[in-house]
């Protein structure tokens, strides 16, 4: 079971370890990927244990349909893991021993031209985690007003040009409509007056647009709270995130859990009802300078834990 070259999954070793707390359990990959985190996982997990994997790219699927033709442990299901709480009902999983959530794009949607996420490589301005489903990147881009885009594009890339940026847009596509990635692009480093060193100035219009399209943010909310809920004693949430604003909607909900009700003073509760029902466990966990040397998209990647320790 070796993971695809081209691809290198983040924090693997310290995932798996974190996630694994029994050997005989139920788990979740919620972002199956390329399977790097499934496939450790199994060589750990006994023969009686189970991991159901979720992806809404279809070519991660594929990947997946391979692996559980190897290991009957492994069930699969195609779709985003805001359904989490659907997949496991389906399945009668009241409670489960883990979930894992590795955010963001992989490395192999990056590298894919034809999937749109990369403002460096020639392709359709798509952007969809699931090219069959949704409005791409063009579409919505073809009929937003200027506000509306300057409102994503602040909003989720805190790009402070959004306004440059979306009348840009709006201007350019009179004469002829945005459809490739480089065209988009390019508007944007016209557009942009100033440049960060380091950086393309496309990247944060292109990370605003691609968590706009899949509605990255509102689906990660929406999961934290059906995965916690549906763990099962001991069992634990783990979650990478690659980016300020998902890991600021992670470490909020997380805290939250960790600290329970919070009640006005005064109030008269016996102690024994104020329980959390979680634990942070440890300290957020950031790849090593070895890790970074050897994959430089992994620099900005924190993982966090979430334990339930009561029922």
């Amino acid at each position: 079971m070796e993971t695809p070259p081209e691809h290198r999954t983040v924090l693997l070793d310290e995932a798996v370890e974190a996630l694994t707390t029994r050997l005989d359990g139920r788990y979740v990959d919620g972002t199956f990927g390329r399977g790097g985190h499934t496939r450790l996982l199994l060589s750990r997990l006994g023969p009686a244990a189970q991991v159901l994997v979720v992806d809404k790219d279809p070519r991660a699927i594929a990947v997946a349909d391979a692996l559980a033709l190897e290991d009957s442990r492994v069930v699969v299901q195609r779709g985003g893991f805001v359904a989490l709480g659907d997949y496991l009902d389906g399945r009668g999983w009241d409670q489960v021993d883990g979930v894992l959530l590795d955010l963001g794009v992989s490395s192999p949607q990056l590298d894919d031209a034809a999937r749109g996420f990369s403002f460096m490589r020639e392709g359709p301005l798509d952007m969809r985690m699931d090219p069959d489903k949704g409005e791409s990147a063009a579409e919505w881009l073809a009929r937003a007003d200027a506000e509306s885009i300057a409102q994503v594009l602040w909003q989720f890339g805190e790009e402070r040009f959004s306004r440059r940026i979306a009348r840009r847009v709006v201007e350019t596509r009179v004469e002829s409509p945005l459809r490739t990635t480089l065209q988009l692009a390019r508007l944007v480093e016209d557009a942009v007056p100033i440049r960060e060193k380091g950086k393309h100035p496309a990247t944060r219009t292109f990370q605003a647009i691609r968590i706009h399209v899949n509605q990255e943010l509102a689906e990660l909310e929406r999961v934290l709270g059906v995965a916690s809920q549906r763990l099962r004693l001991g069992g634990r949430l783990v979650v990478i995130s690659f980016h300020s604003l998902e890991d600021r909607i992670v470490k909020r909900f997380m805290r939250d859990q960790a600290r329970g009700p919070q009640l006005p003073r005064g109030l008269p509760v016996q102690v024994h009802s104020m329980g959390a029902g979680f634990r942070l466990v440890g300290k957020p966990v950031m790849p090593s300078e070895q890790e970074v040397a050897a994959n430089v998209r992994a620099r900005s990647a924190v993982m966090r834990v979430l334990e339930r320790c009561a029922g």
